[in-house]
């Protein structure tokens, strides 16, 4: 892919401005640049590098590395075509491998299904991820199996032209059934393995979710967030923040230990909903899955 620099985006930092022309992440822009894949000028560029007009910058998205990770024969439950593949993750899988989770992840089942029919947009470790969910939540993600199926979705999520829709049950009773919570994430200040809500400074990125109560509960709530940006821990943090942690979330909530009797494995919270437009054949396309028994459980046991 090729850019020239126009006058008006004249001193932008070299990674934000490809990120925005390219559906690519930002943090997908820094490892090509670290990995000489973009050039400027012909040359090899620094992230933190302000264009200027009329720079001739360079993209160049390289073939997939030989994948490192075992593949293994893991039940999925999916919706798969030539593109991509929807998947009804359980709670405790986690999405790609990482130090002290290399085995039985998504992408180990992935890769046994699939082979090599998957994107390598995101690198050796996570093929064909465009997003993912957390290891305590469960739910619907989807998987795209090229690069061109990769770039479409991953554009529809930057322009938050996805639907994503998760159910929760959180703890305690909202004042008001609907509304929206507008409110910038960040890194905590004060925890940099968590994220908070941060009302001023520029360490945070605007978050908006808005909510629905399905049920009151004893001491709970069904809810129903849907989400307008995808920030990390979005539903955990602004439901945290508003005094109504989602049950079971060990790090947002102190309710690990009461969820253990459920036999919960993490928080309690499913994606639930999932729609987008087909990266090659335009259409609309919609999922939903049923709640998982641990929530129908809660639920029985709390009405």
């Amino acid at each position: 892919m090729e850019l020239i620099v126009a006058k008006e985006d004249s001193g932008r930092r070299i990674d934000s401005y490809i990120a925005e022309r390219s559906s690519l992440t930002r943090s997908a822009v820094v490892n090509l640049i670290e990995n000489s894949c973009i050039q400027l000028n012909g040359q090899q560029i620094n992230k933190n590098y302000k264009i200027k007009t009329d720079d001739r910058i360079i993209v160049t998205i390289p073939d997939p590395k030989p994948l490192e990770v075992v593949a293994q024969h893991i039940p999925l439950n999916i919706y798969e075509d030539e593109d991509i593949i929807v998947i009804n993750k359980p709670q405790g899988m986690v999405v790609h491998p990482a130090p002290g989770n290399r085995e039985n992840t998504l992408v180990n089942a992935l890769l046994a299904h699939c082979g090599k029919s998957l994107s390598g947009i995101n690198g050796i470790i996570r093929p064909g991820i465009v997003h993912r969910i957390d290891k305590g939540t469960s739910g619907i993600l989807m998987v795209a199996k090229n690069d061109v199926a990769h770039l479409s979705l991953a554009k529809q999520i930057k322009e938050h032209s996805f639907l994503r829709v998760y159910n929760a049950i959180v703890v305690g009773h909202f004042k008001d059934n609907e509304g929206t919570i507008d409110l910038p994430i960040g890194r905590s200040p004060n925890d940099r393995k968590k994220m908070a809500v941060i009302i001023s400074g520029n360490n945070a990125k605007n978050a908006i979710t808005h909510y629905k109560v399905l049920e009151e509960l004893n001491g709970f709530s069904l809810v129903e967030f849907i989400l307008e940006t995808g920030r990390t821990h979005q539903i955990r943090v602004h439901s945290s923040y508003l005094g109504h942690p989602v049950f079971g979330d060990p790090v947002y909530s102190k309710t690990a230990e009461q969820s253990r009797k459920y036999g919960l494995e993490g928080q309690c919270l499913h994606a639930k909903k999932l729609g987008f437009l087909h990266p090659t054949k335009g259409e609309w396309m919609e999922f939903d899955s049923n709640l998982p028994e641990y929530f129908d459980r809660i639920i029985r046991l709390n009405r």
